[in-house]
């Protein structure tokens, strides 16, 4: 009997290791087809990012679009999806760990894509549908929730500091370490958090005082300054260089990508 009770009780802890380590279960598909050249044709021409990178850079981004495609379902729901959809949620995933060679997105699943903005009920019709994106939780664990109209509008403007889906997958990024915090310990070394957290509050009541060009967004919480900062890094960092250059050393750290010597431009 009491060898009986000890086998149970090994294999219930190894059930609970198993479910409380989600992202082992799941082995992701590499690619074994050649990059398709209409995908190459709309990260040209969408993706500033993309156009901005060596030769050799250029294969690098083109492989790991391919193997999230492999890896991650995108869902529309009251939309069609396209192959401009699948490429810029791609694009979004990819562009903040480009400079992390074995980097997976073990804790998402599926992209949800919604025609417009939405509300707390993923209502698209009637009042307050101020939703653009979201990283979910609970029963939403291992998706995210993307408007379609903010996902392309994010890269159709390219100069106003504002990019949805890469603010949403920078919150999953944040996400690894168990909390959307704003603290990316991934990313980060254990003793560099808490200059972090208080760099973060200085820059958060600037926007407070009305004294700073970043989204107001950002003064939500850290979490949301993470984020919107992110935005920011990506899109505009040559003027997030001038005007932030303390910010954007941060930055540069955190996602080992010096973004000012790109030539982001169409």
């Amino acid at each position: 009997m009491p060898l009986i009770i000890a086998a149970i009780a090994i294999l219930l802890i190894g059930f609970l290791i198993f479910k409380m380590n989600p992202k082992k279960e799941k082995k992701w598909i590499s690619p074994s087809d050649s990059f398709p050249l209409k995908w190459k044709v709309i990260l040209n021409d969408k993706v500033m990012f993309y156009r901005a990178l060596s030769e050799d850079e250029q294969k690098r981004f083109e492989y790991k679009i391919h193997e999230f495609l492999l890896n991650c379902t995108i869902s529309g729901v009251r939309t069609e999806i396209s192959d401009l959809d699948r490429i810029l949620v791609a694009a979004s995933a990819i562009i903040p760990i480009f400079s992390f060679d074995n980097w997976k997105y073990y804790n998402l699943e599926e992209v949800l894509i919604y025609p417009t903005m939405f509300n707390d009920k993923f209502e698209t019709d009637g009042k307050d549908r101020k939703i653009m994106g979201m990283v979910g939780n609970s029963y939403l664990e291992g998706h995210m929730v993307l408007s379609k109209q903010s996902l392309i509008h994010g890269f159709e403007n390219e100069t106003d500091k504002k990019n949805t889906a890469i603010h949403e997958f920078v919150h999953l990024i944040d996400k690894k370490d168990g909390a959307i915090d704003g603290i990316p310990e991934i990313l980060m070394n254990k003793q560099y958090a808490i200059p972090w957290m208080d760099f973060m509050n200085k820059k958060m009541d600037e926007i407070y005082e009305g004294e700073s060009d970043i989204n107001p967004y950002g003064g939500t919480n850290q979490a949301e300054f993470f984020s919107v900062a992110s935005e920011y890094f990506f899109e505009r960092p040559k003027l997030l260089k001038k005007k932030h250059p303390e910010l954007y050393n941060h930055l540069e750290i955190l996602f080992r990508q010096n973004m000012s010597t790109k030539k982001l431009t169409k």
